[in-house]
């Protein structure tokens, strides 16, 4: 294939056993770069307080262990806050991967660029979010998106080292989709090698896959990833590391897409660098 997405038209890092999200099998997890409390050193020994006895060498261990595995994605909180993205309504077709993000307003969500806007065209319309999407199943609403963010470099010609994209999401029953799930924050010039857990949703299956690994640097404005089985409809698949076991949530630094629009093999996928320009993006899409 010649890019991640497949369009509408054609159709932290953590270990499961904390969070619960991950292998279906309940042998491993997302997320393994654990935070500390502000003010106190990182656990090592013993049991960690508030993180179900799980250590900072323990997180590292499971992740070394487990890294460049995928696996199916458990139904759990920490991954409720990714969805599948759809045209119209959750009964048809998803192409793309979306999540929460943290945000005042308490309504957005970051994707790739390439899946909610077409380069000289315009944005794609009649898109909805639905997190924690599973073999048909919508628990947690379905989220029609409003206003897109794009970078004009990439409106204009698809610049790659932009290809991220923050959309604000209509309310549902009263309530923005942040009150219902929670949300990741975004994280901004934090280097090239991390400890990351990606999750997202193939176009050809109803269910979230799973993997963590480390990070490396395609260049100075694309990160990479090797995490077998990444195809088409994971596009926008958020890369979150530093999760804190306090708050079940962590820091999106990338989203599949960039170079080669996510990338040309299943087995290798590509992120533009999250630095400044994606800050004043994220500026622009909450001011």
């Amino acid at each position: 294939m010649t890019a991640r997405k497949l369009t509408p038209a054609l159709a932290l890092v953590l270990l499961a056993a904390v969070s619960g999200c991950g292998s279906s099998d309940g042998a491993h997890g997302g997320a393994v770069w654990v935070t500390s409390p502000a003010g106190s050193a990182p656990a090592t020994g013993g049991s960690a307080s508030g993180s179900g006895g799980w250590n900072r060498q323990r997180f590292l261990a499971a992740f070394d262990k487990h890294k460049g595995t995928t696996r199916t994605a458990s139904p759990t909180a920490v991954n409720a806050l990714i969805g599948a993205v759809f045209t119209n309504d959750s009964s048809g077709d998803h192409f793309c991967t979306a999540s929460v993000v943290d945000s005042a307003g308490q309504n957005l969500i970051v994707t790739a660029a390439h899946c909610v806007y077409d380069p000289g065209v315009g944005q794609r319309n009649d898109l909805v979010f639905v997190p924690g999407y599973r073999s048909g199943d919508a628990p947690n609403g379905v989220w029609p998106l409003a206003a897109i963010t794009v970078d004009q470099s990439w409106a204009g010609s698809g610049n790659p080292d932009l290809d991220v994209a923050f959309a604000v999401v209509q309310p549902q029953n009263g309530k923005q989709v942040q009150q219902v799930l929670g949300a990741n924050k975004l994280g901004v010039n934090r280097g090239y090698q991390l400890p990351v857990k990606l999750t997202g949703y193939p176009s050809s299956a109803d269910t979230p896959i799973t993997c963590v690994n480390t990070t490396s640097e395609q260049s100075s404005t694309q990160l990479r990833i090797d995490c077998p089985d990444y195809t088409g409809g994971t596009s926008g698949s958020p890369w979150v590391t530093g999760f804190d076991p306090a708050t079940r949530t962590g820091v999106v630094v990338g989203v599949i897409g960039g170079y080669q629009e996510g990338g040309n093999t299943p087995d290798t996928s590509y992120s533009s660098y999250f630095g400044d320009a994606v800050q004043a993006l994220y500026d622009r899409a909450t001011s």
